[in-house]
């Protein structure tokens, strides 16, 4: 298994880490088990070279450190090449070089005859031999290669073994072979190759995962990809589906059974470190891999979990969630109560009304599945178990702006608390943040403990663009204390109503757990 989040997974748009994030997720990788990380191409930037010089001493139990390069260029011995001379200042144990395997490149990319491609490909190969490392070799764009030029492309690969290469990783490049030419391909080459094989793919076709897969069955031992599929264009091979699939789909022992379970913690950490949201509908590890919504689906999995779940969600570090929607059923509300350890019955005629409640809600724009905690109060102000922390009497917000000066938003908020009248005022940078501060503000006497809760972010949608600036808004807002997070949603016509709704379920419930 060699991860090359570091590399290729950096390449992705929107993606770029630090020194200090390189080292984070390579001690990340390493205690989930991991065998081979890719750093990066030394000598390309600082950064990378920063990385390597301080990899070096990170005391890694499981993983080997992998430098990346190209062959040497031609016209140039192996020894004189810049590129590899860097590749082995990195220091690492196991390198990767990648050469070109497909004609088209040789003659449009390199401009050198197919014979010298060869030749290039055995210096830098030898080179690297004679200087004791594990040697890697990427053949690029293999499967469009031997598709269009087969004798060529696999005239590649016996240079490459018959120069020492350790390893020859079979590149679907542009990421458009289907999954049953890769497994037909690595099949032909598996005959005619000794070295072991490995599989490197790309995503564009959609199929990065199950080509990986089918190259297995056929005969590949080294599987290459990067966590939560990151990677130039529409990303690489997603380890995080590949490693489940392989071992529990295909039976092979990738990770120990406790590493496996921290898989879904693993690919949210990565994502949060990488400063993009985790994807919530990925396979195995994504928030909604086991979230059920329709009636049907809920009452069947109470029943039996199987009857819509291919593996235990457990076995990942996942687990199964219940959504409440205009989609919603009993299964869903009695299921969804259970968690929140309230008590209701599947008869009882108050359980239906709920439904229907929550139904006319979501019809009306509010959207429970990222509001849960806003379910909860609705839940117990329904059933007459929640009394409100406070009431509000008014709250007015004005914004005022001068010319060239800067917007000045204030914030007045009056409340009533235990019988007794607040009146604060704040200023904030939007009229929800004033809002925020004011209501904190009134709050935090009666209340400290309100000082442990953040809002962690702030989501406002239009609900129906044709109704312009009428149109009604749905705020969810997203907060934290120490122990947990939760959601909260408010809708209105106004955006700082709305606000106001989710912002006061934000902290009632924060309080009140």
């Amino acid at each position: 298994m060699l991860d090359s989040t570091l590399r290729d997974g950096e390449q992705g748009e929107g993606i770029s880490f630090t020194v200090q994030d390189k080292l984070k997720i390579t001690r990340l990788l390493d205690s989930l088990g991991i065998h081979y990380i890719e750093g990066g191409w030394p000598g390309s930037n600082p950064k990378t070279d920063e990385y390597f010089k301080l990899a070096k001493k990170e005391k890694l139990k499981h993983a080997k450190l992998v430098a990346f390069s190209s062959t040497c260029r031609a016209g140039r011995a192996a020894k004189d090449d810049s590129h590899l001379q860097n590749l082995l200042a990195a220091g690492t144990p196991a390198v990767t070089v990648f050469g070109k395997t497909w004609d088209l490149h040789v003659s449009a990319a390199l401009k050198i005859s197919l014979a010298d491609n060869l030749k290039i490909i055995d210096d830098t190969i030898r080179f690297l031999k004679q200087h004791k490392k594990e040697v890697l070799f990427d053949a690029e764009h293999f499967f469009d290669a031997y598709q269009s030029n087969p004798e060529y492309a696999l005239s590649v690969l016996l240079t490459a073994q018959d120069a020492g290469a350790d390893r020859l990783v079979l590149c679907d490049t542009n990421g458009g072979t289907l999954p049953d030419k890769v497994q037909a391909i690595v099949s032909h080459v598996r005959a005619g190759i000794k070295t072991p094989l490995g599989i490197h793919t790309h995503n564009d076709a959609e199929t990065a995962v199950a080509s990986t897969l089918a190259a297995v069955a056929a005969g590949a031992t080294q599987v290459q990809g990067t966590l939560n599929g990151y990677g130039e264009r529409c990303g690489n091979a997603n380890l995080c589906a590949i490693i489940p699939s392989l071992q529990l789909k295909m039976n092979y022992k990738i990770l120990p059974p406790q590493k496996l379970a921290g898989l879904t913690a693993l690919a949210r950490r990565v994502a949060e470190i990488a400063n993009l949201p985790p994807p919530s509908q990925a396979a195995y590890v994504g928030h909604s891999a086991f979230a059920h919504k329709a009636g049907v689906h809920v009452s069947a999995i109470q029943k039996n979990s199987a009857t819509y779940e291919h593996v235990n969600p457990g076995l990942v570090g996942n687990k199964q969630r219940v959504l409440i929607s205009e989609l919603s059923g009993v299964s869903n509300l009695l299921y969804k109560a259970k968690t929140m350890r309230i008590d209701l019955a599947k008869d009882d005629p108050q359980t239906r009304q709920l439904v229907q409640k929550i139904k006319t809600l979501e019809s009306a724009g509010y959207h429970f599945e990222e509001g849960e905690a806003s379910l909860e109060l609705l839940l117990q102000r329904t059933l007459g178990k929640h009394k409100p922390l406070f009431e509000l009497i008014s709250f007015h917000v004005t914004n005022e702006k001068f010319a060239e000066k800067e917007l000045n938003v204030e914030a007045t908020v009056k409340i009533k608390v235990r019988g007794k009248e607040i009146h604060t005022v704040a200023d904030g940078n939007g009229p929800v943040s004033a809002l925020g501060r004011a209501l904190r503000k009134a709050l935090t006497a009666d209340y400290p403990r309100i000082k442990n809760i953040a809002l962690s972010d702030y989501k406002v949608r239009v609900l129906d663009g044709r109704h312009g600036t009428e149109a009604k808004v749905r705020v969810i807002i997203e907060s934290r204390d120490d122990c947990r997070t939760w959601g909260t949603v408010g809708v209105s016509t106004d955006v700082i109503e709305a606000s106001w709704l989710a912002l006061v379920d934000s902290i009632e419930y924060g309080l009140l757990k």
